[in-house]
C-alpha cells in the first residue's frame, strides 16, 4: 500500500479523495502545526506527503524520506519547502495557486478600509466605553474614493485588488518586473517603482516573496511616500521591515498600515505592535469555509493524480 502522510486538520474535507484500497493515509488532525520531528519521522516510508505553509520540508526531512514522490502544499506559496532538493529527487511538487484570489483580496480590501477608516480602532474605542458622542476630530481617517491605489505585484491577486477599485472610481497603477497581463482588463497602468512610492495613496503588496522582493520596502522606501499615505500587506511578510515600517508611521513618513503577513511570523515587531494607525490580522487571506475547502480537495487530488502517474493539474515550477 501506498502511505500518504497529510499534516493538517482536513480529514473531513479531503476523506472522500483518499479513501482508495490502495492507500495508508496517516493523519495530524491537530489544529497547532505537528513538530518537525513528527512530520520526518511520518515521513520516512511515505510516498505522498499533504502540507500545509507552516511545515517546513526542508532537505532533511526530505532526505530522510526515499519513498516521497510527491509533496502536495494547501497553498500558493513555496517558501516552506526545499524546491532544489526536492527537484534534485525528482518528487514533484504542487501547490494551490489561484484558488485563493477571491477570498485574499476581499481580505486585502478589508483590511484598506479598517485602516484608512480606523475602523479598528474604533471598535475598541466603544468597547473601552469611551465613546461620549460625536466629536468633531474624532478618529479621522483617510478617504478611498477617487484616490490613487498603488499595487506592487500585479498577479492575480492583484489583478483582483484593482478590479475592486473600479467601484470607488480609483486611479489604479502598479509596478511590476515586467508589464502585468491583466493591466487593460483592470485598467491599471505601469510605472515603475519610485513613481508606485511617489504617487500612491494607498499602496497594497501582493507580490510573492522572491530575493528581488525581500526586504523591498524599507525606510528609504517609506521617505519616498506621501505622508498621508496607506501601506497595506496581503503578499509575504520579508518584503517589508517591520520596524522601520512602525517608525516610518511614527515620524509621520507615512499615515498608516494594514498587514496580515509579517516578516518573522508568528512574531510581530514590538514597537509596530505599539504604533498608532495599524491595523493587524493573523494572516487569514484565504480564511473563508469554501476557499480553504477547495484548497485542501485540489490538493489532494494532484497528489493522487502523481501517485497514478499523471500529470498534476497545479505543479510548482522546479
Amino acid at each position: 500500500m501506498k502511505k500518504i502522510v497529510v499534516t493538517c486538520p482536513v480529514r473531513d474535507q479531503v476523506e472522500d479523495i483518499l479513501s482508495q484500497s490502495d492507500l495508508d493515509v496517516l493523519y495530524f488532525d491537530s489544529e497547532e502545526p505537528v513538530e518537525y520531528q513528527q512530520i520526518k519521522d511520518a515521513a520516512i516510508d511515505a510516498e505522498g506527503l499533504l502540507c500545509m505553509l507552516y511545515d517546513r520540508i526542508d532537505a532533511g526531512l526530505i532526505g530522510a524520506a526515499p519513498s516521497l514522490k510527491v509533496i502536495s502544499s494547501v497553498s500558493t506559496g513555496l517558501n516552506h519547502i526545499d524546491l532544489e532538493k526536492a527537484k534534485e529527487r525528482g518528487i514533484v511538487v504542487t501547490h494551490t495557486p489561484g484558488i485563493l484570489t477571491e477570498a485574499t483580496a476581499d481580505l486585502g480590501w478589508a483590511l484598506l478600509m479598517a485602516t484608512t477608516r480606523r475602523t479598528a480602532e474604533g471598535d475598541r474605542f466603544c468597547r473601552e466605553g469611551r465613546f461620549r458622542g460625536w466629536r468633531h476630530h474624532l478618529l479621522i481617517g483617510q478617504d478611498i474614493y477617487n484616490s490613487t491605489l498603488g499595487i506592487f505585484g500585479m498577479g492575480r491577486i492583484g489583478a483582483a485588488i484593482a478590479r475592486r477599485a473600479k467601484g470607488f472610481n480609483m486611479r489604479v497603477i502598479y509596478h511590476n518586473r515586467t508589464k502585468s497581463p491583466y493591466e487593460d482588463e483592470v485598467g491599471a497602468t505601469w510605472v515603475d517603482f519610485e513613481t508606485l512610492l511617489r504617487e500612491s495613496d494607498h499602496l497594497v503588496i501582493s507580490a510573492p516573496l522572491t530575493p528581488q522582493t525581500e526586504g523591498r520596502f524599507g525606510a528609504e522606501e517609506f521617505r519616498a511616500m506621501k505622508p498621508s499615505a496607506t501601506l497595506i500587506n496581503i503578499g509575504r511578510g520579508p518584503i517589508v521591515k517591520e520596524h522601520e515600517l512602525a517608525e516610518a508611521i511614527n515620524s509621520g513618513e507615512i499615515w498608516g498600515a494594514g498587514l496580515d503577513v509579517y516578516e518573522r511570523e508568528p512574531e510581530i515587531d514590538s514597537l509596530l505592535m505599539n504604533t498608532p494607525r495599524v491595523v493587524l490580522l493573523p494572516h487569514i487571506g484565504s480564511a473563508s469555509g469554501d476557499t480553504r475547502r477547495r484548497m485542501a480537495r485540489a490538493a489532494a487530488t494532484d497528489l493522487i493524480k502523481v501517485l497514478r502517474g499523471e500529470e498534476p493539474i497545479y505543479p510548482a515550477r522546479l
